[in-house]
C-alpha cells in the first residue's frame, strides 16, 4: 500500500484485524471527524474545541450515536458491529457503563473497518447522520 492516508486494503487483511485493532483505528477516525465537524461549524478556542471534542468522542455519546445509525447498516456491516461490540475489552472507563462501552466499541471498529475498505464515502454518510446532518457529496 502506498497511500496510508486513504487507506484500501483487500478484504481478507482486514479480516485478519483483529476488533480491538479496528476499534483503535476507528477511534483515530472518529476524532478525525469530530474534529473537522468542530472547525467546520466554528466558534471553539483551542479549548473549547478540546472540551467539545472530548464531550463528543467518550464512550457515552459514541454509544447514542451508534443508536441512530444501527438501522440503516448492511448486513455486513452489522456483523462488523457485532463482532466489535463482543470484542474482550478489560478496562472500561468509571463514566460509562460495560453496554455503553461496548457500543462505543462496536461504533470504533465499524468506522476503522470502512475506513481500512477506503470507504470514506460511507464514513461520511454515517457521521453526518450521527451528527444529525445531512450528508453533502463532493
Amino acid at each position: 500500500m502506498e497511500n496510508y492516508f486513504q487507506p484500501s486494503l483487500p478484504r481478507d487483511h482486514i479480516l485478519e484485524i483483529s476488533s480491538i485493532g479496528l476499534a483503535h483505528m476507528g477511534d483515530a477516525v472518529f476524532e478525525l471527524l469530530v474534529r473537522s465537524w468542530l472547525c467546520a461549524h466554528g466558534g471553539a478556542t483551542g479549548r473549547g474545541m478540546h472540551r467539545a471534542a472530548v464531550a463528543l468522542v467518550c464512550a457515552e455519546s459514541q454509544a447514542e450515536k451508534a443508536e441512530k445509525i444501527k438501522p440503516l447498516l448492511t448486513e455486513e456491516e452489522k456483523a462488523v458491529f457485532r463482532r466489535g461490540r463482543n470484542a474482550q475489552v478489560h478496562t472500561v472507563p468509571h463514566h460509562a457503563s460495560r453496554a455503553q462501552y461496548g457500543e462505543a466499541t462496536a461504533l470504533e471498529a465499524l468506522l476503522g473497518w470502512l475506513y481500512l475498505r477506503g470507504e470514506t464515502e460511507r464514513i461520511n454518510q454515517l457521521f453526518c447522520i450521527m451528527m444529525e446532518e445531512e450528508p453533502h457529496g463532493d
